[in-house]
């Protein structure tokens, strides 16, 4: 007799988030209403704001997690401690990493096929493949401009940088929207910079993120305070050609649906030329 096969596992029903990055991915494949826990960073989209909350990406609190009785518990794989613990407890789990391009597109179809939207993940991903070709077809004929991504320093100076380095989303959505990354080279993702180096990589354009320490409340004022703060760096290209942007979108920290969205964003700001 010929054995049986292992029953396929039902779809998940009831799913806790422990990342902002795999709430967004849920909600974009339908399943916002399966959704029974999500960390205080989600916000978006914005019906979020009202599922329980489950402390937050870096400390979430396990007893909040078991009292939704989920029958998935989706957490990022840096995320080693809680995976361990919820295994440890029976909880099922899956263990997500989408740090590139491709690994969001791997985690949204991983989610697809434990929530039976294979489908919807599919469609998603042709979507947004297409998109980002579009974007890429916009750039393409422009010159690459050479760009600086800050994500860190010191508030109102140019000290303590951290910048977009090489093999992170970011990195690849630059280099889409017709951009170099000037630290490319950089073997972390998002390494911490002397400013010297700067001054030798000489960007033509600076993205600045570095002091937002909330990006949902940010106003003009702030955003005008980071233009003056890269004034006294006078003699860098990006300075003198007016291309510094200061920016608080959660798109461009948030590796999920909305990548697009940080790609439209980035071609407006480094070829603003070919924005129709």
């Amino acid at each position: 007799t010929f054995g049986t096969l292992p029953a396929a596992e039902p779809p998940a029903q009831r799913i806790v988030s422990s990342a902002p990055s795999i709430t967004e991915m849920l909600y974009a494949l339908g399943l916002g209403d399966r959704v029974v826990g999500v960390t205080t960073f989600c916000h978006y989209p914005p019906e979020v704001l009202s599922k329980p909350e489950i402390g937050t990406y870096t400390h979430p609190n396990f007893e909040v997690i078991l009292e939704q009785r989920p029958d998935l518990v989706v957490v990022l794989k840096e995320q080693r401690e809680l995976e361990g613990k919820l295994r440890k407890f029976g909880l099922p789990v899956l263990a997500l990493q989408h740090n590139t391009l491709e690994g969001i597109y791997d985690s949204l179809l991983a989610l697809g096929e434990r929530a039976g939207a294979a489908q919807a993940a599919q469609a998603r991903i042709a979507v947004m493949r297409k998109q980002l070709g579009e974007i890429g077809a916009l750039a393409a004929p422009v010159p690459k401009r050479s760009v600086m991504f800050v994500v860190g320093r010191t508030p109102a100076t140019v000290r303590d940088l951290v910048v977009v380095g090489h093999g992170s989303f970011l990195n690849e959505l630059i280099s889409i929207a017709g951009g170099t990354n000037c630290f490319e080279d950089a073997p972390a993702f998002y390494p911490r910079i002397p400013r010297e180096e700067v001054y030798d990589r000489r960007p033509e354009v600076i993205i600045d993120m570095g002091d937002m320490g909330d990006t949902q409340q940010v106003s003009e004022e702030h955003r005008r305070s980071i233009v003056e703060v890269w004034k006294s760096q006078s003699m860098l290209p990006a300075v003198q050609a007016g291309r510094v942007y200061p920016v608080a979108e959660d798109f461009f920290v948030v590796p999920g649906p909305r990548v697009v969205e940080a790609a439209r964003s980035l071609l407006a700001m480094i070829h603003p030329e070919v924005v129709r």
